[in-house]
């Protein structure tokens, strides 16, 4: 979702902030992890939601065209409309999780270029949002950006979809996170196609994705892997503090782990920007090992209930 193009778009938001983070550490958690972990994050505001980032022209085609991948996983390549801008995306999708992919020249600007990557966190409870804006003013950022986004599905109608923030709305280098909880009118449009709520202010990723995902293999991406230029990275740290991640930081970048799903933000120079690697649990164990070399990218599913996805370093 581009919705970091609309915002830079949006004149009215002049609010900049400034603050100031690899550690190292991979892997993925299964789905008995996960759901422990969401059990006892209570503490916690938001969650991941999905990445999104460029990848080379040959890896977005060969993603594109893949037959495994639409067998591995729901997947969907899906033309969306919202807030006046229109975008094409490689979609991943699980259980509440997914990833986003384009290639490069997809976008325009610099989001066209390899490596832009972005990060959004959201909120399962209605206003929890708030809450974590809240939290915000308490690590210093006390005028965050906001902006609320439509969708509109081909009819010229379009609908709240969600609120954003942010902890800046200065202009992103390579790397733009944000914070989001989705509307209760867009769940209530038949267009949505979504699950009805499972409680009072039921607003969860959960609900906002279908269930495809049960008849394939993936569930939901437990590790991801993104390098951040280091101006990003610092405005990326307090949005996942506030929404109740547990971070760690070192002077390479920062770790991040809540709600069965572990962040790995690596300080790079511009030029070393973007996914690196994705990890997902599985619906189920696989026996062997399967290898499946998508462009320039190879997806290792197995052995056990697990899949580790790596993107080749910039040439």
């Amino acid at each position: 979702m581009l919705i970091r193009r609309t915002l830079r778009m949006m004149t009215v938001l002049t609010a900049t902030c400034a603050v100031a983070l690899t550690g190292a550490i991979a892997g993925g958690a299964g789905t008995a992890q996960a759901d422990q972990a969401q059990a006892s994050s209570q503490k916690q505001l938001l969650f991941y939601n999905h990445a999104y980032s460029v990848v080379d022209r040959e890896t977005a085609d060969a993603v594109e065209n893949s037959a495994y991948l639409r067998e591995f996983a729901n997947f969907e390549v899906r033309t969306t409309t919202g807030g006046g801008m229109t975008w094409k995306g490689r979609y991943l999708k699980g259980r509440e999780t997914y990833i986003e992919l384009f290639g490069e020249n997809d976008l325009p600007g610099q989001d066209a270029l390899y490596g832009s990557a972005g990060l959004a966190v959201s909120a399962d409870r209605a206003g929890d949002l708030a809450k974590a804006t809240t939290a915000l003013a308490a690590l210093g950022i006390s005028d965050p950006a906001t902006y609320r986004q439509t969708r509109d599905f081909g009819d010229g109608v379009p609908i709240p979809w969600f609120d954003t923030i942010r902890t800046t709305a200065a202009q992103y280098e390579a790397f733009d996170p944000w914070a989001m909880e989705y509307f209760p009118e867009y769940f209530a449009d038949p267009r949505s196609q979504t699950e009805p709520e499972s409680h009072p202010g039921d607003v969860s990723r959960e609900r906002y994705l279908p269930d495809t995902y049960a008849d394939r293999l993936m569930r939901d991406i437990t590790y991801l892997r993104i390098g951040v230029p280091a101006r990003d990275l610092a405005n990326t740290i307090p949005l996942l503090k506030a929404g109740g991640f547990d971070v760690a930081t070192t002077g390479g970048g920062a770790i991040a782990s809540g709600g069965g799903t572990t962040i790995q933000l690596d300080s790079v120079a511009r030029e070393q920007a973007g996914l690196k690697q994705v990890s997902m649990s599985l619906n189920r164990a696989v026996e062997t090992r399967h290898e499946e070399r998508i462009g320039r990218s190879t997806l290792a599913v197995g052995p056990g209930a697990r899949a580790e996805w790596t993107f080749d370093a910039p040439r």
